[in-house]
């Protein structure tokens, strides 16, 4: 992983598109325009990483603090390119970002949609469901969670 650059975010919104689209489509929420723009939107380099594998652009992941927690943080827009998932990358990507939280004795939410693959990965890594709407499942992570 490598720290993001303003130069990241368009990578990453079209990434987004593409990992996103059959759980969007499958919602009836996909939007060729809005997919793209809510990534550029919430953009935070400072809280971005880019994820590589072989040298070349694989996916990112965003920590930012919470607004609403003071020891706990959001983790927001992880994509790994399709060609790459299932190879154990998300899980260590995870794994090192829940290694530096623990440390800090910080709590970690995010939110996944309903019926995503990625919530799997998430509930092996101790994350358990905090509420849900028909859209978004969120969820939350205490810290030192047992991973499965």
């Amino acid at each position: 992983m490598r720290p993001a650059g303003p130069a990241d975010v368009e990578p990453i919104a079209e990434l987004r598109a593409v990992v996103m689209r059959p759980d969007l489509e499958r919602l009836g929420r996909y939007d060729e325009h809005r997919v793209r723009q809510r990534l550029r939107d919430g953009f935070s380099a400072r809280h971005t990483s880019v994820i590589e594998a072989d040298g070349s652009f694989a996916g990112s992941v965003a920590l930012r603090p919470s607004e609403t927690d003071d020891n706990g943080h959001w983790l927001e827009h992880f994509y790994l390119a399709p060609a790459l998932q299932g190879r154990g990358l998300g899980a260590a990507v995870l794994r090192t970002l829940l290694t530096r939280t623990d440390a800090d004795d910080a709590l970690v939410r995010l939110n996944v949609l309903q019926g995503s693959p990625a919530r799997r990965l998430y509930e092996r890594h101790g994350f358990t469901v905090e509420s849900q709407d028909p859209v978004d499942v969120f969820m939350l992570r205490l810290p030192g969670a047992v991973h499965r």
